[in-house]
């Protein structure tokens, strides 16, 4: 199951987000949080702030467990630019944007273990069977040669 959250019109640059967006994509969530606490970059902030609805989604809407949430995709796309002038010599103005970031995140659960352990599980028990039939071959042989 999918569960994502949206952070509309964030103040910053999508260029400046998506750097540090990289570095957390497809981490578990633990794993997510220690990363961005770790990062010096002022973008990490809005990234924590929607993984953080992200999970209260999750946790509230879906009933999903925190431990078992995984990144699945942060997309991070442009939003509206103000336009603004910087002020030049001799009358002129200098046109530059103030640009804006639309940060989506999507979570969605670790395959579970479970079925790992069962695919371990049979591969025991066929090996347990080659043995059991391998023993019977074997007294079956010794009891065939008496």
């Amino acid at each position: 199951m999918q569960v994502r959250a949206v952070a509309k019109s964030v103040r910053m640059s999508p260029r400046k987000i998506r750097l540090v967006a990289d570095a957390v994509r497809e981490l578990s969530i633990e794993d997510a949080f220690l990363v961005l606490a770790a990062t010096p970059n002022r973008a990490a902030g809005p990234i924590v702030k929607t993984l953080e609805s992200a999970v209260a989604n999750a946790v509230t809407n879906n009933n999903l467990e925190k431990q078992n949430l995984v990144i699945d995709s942060i997309m991070v796309n442009e939003g509206q630019a103000m336009k603004r002038f910087h002020p030049s010599s001799r009358g002129r103005v200098h046109p530059y944007k103030k640009r804006s970031s639309h940060i989506t995140i999507v979570l969605s659960e670790k395959a579970v273990k479970k079925a790992i352990v069962a695919r371990v599980d049979d591969k025991k028990a066929e090996k347990e069977d080659k043995k059991e039939t391998a023993f019977i071959k074997k007294s079956a042989a010794k009891g065939g040669k008496k």
